[in-house]
């Protein structure tokens, strides 16, 4: 018998004082059997750094075709990819091929740092590429605050992000790792 997915609602209040960008999203989000709830979490935390109103989560995955997040153009092409995790070099390249600007959001503690040794320079290649990493700890505190139905209030000032929940908080700074070329 398939395992489904677990239907997972957030509502996320988003106070970016570094992007001047103040909104409420409620979403819904779709953990594949396979998805650890950190990578979820990840997911979520994605959407909270880059949200806008067009920014949306691709089929994740199940398809390996689409990212795990992005904003598309009112033509349907890619205007953001943001892919999770360590993806291997001819993804990030189809990536930053497609769209006008892709992100990499690593998390996993020394599996991205090995990812990150491994690929930076052909990374630093992509001129339309941002690459972020996330502390292990912060994200395994993330995966531990996963609920059915979640809200957090989300700020964000100084490059520092705050989730804040009624049943817990996590708070981390994304360290960049390659920033987008001027």
């Amino acid at each position: 018998m398939a395992l489904t997915a677990t239907v997972r609602r957030a509502e996320l209040q988003i106070s970016d004082m570094d992007r001047g960008y103040y909104a409420n999203h409620s979403l819904t989000l779709a953990q594949h059997p396979s998805e650890t709830d950190e990578r979820l979490m990840v997911r979520l935390l994605a959407f909270a750094l880059f949200a806008d109103d067009r920014l949306e989560f691709g089929r994740g995955l199940s398809n390996d075709d689409e990212p795990d997040l992005w904003r598309r153009d009112y033509t349907g092409d890619p205007d953001l990819w943001i892919d999770l995790g360590q993806p291997d070099e001819s993804r990030v390249r189809k990536a930053c091929n497609r769209s006008r600007e892709a992100v990499v959001i690593g998390y996993g503690g020394q599996a991205t740092e090995t990812w990150w040794k491994k690929h930076a320079n052909a990374m630093g290649r992509h001129r339309n590429l941002r690459v972020i990493e996330l502390d292990s700890q912060a994200t395994e505190a993330l995966g531990a605050l996963i609920q059915r139905g979640m809200r957090f209030d989300v700020i964000i000032q100084d490059g520092e992000v705050q989730m804040l929940a009624d049943h817990g908080s996590v708070t981390l700074t994304p360290m960049v790792r390659q920033a987008l070329a001027e």
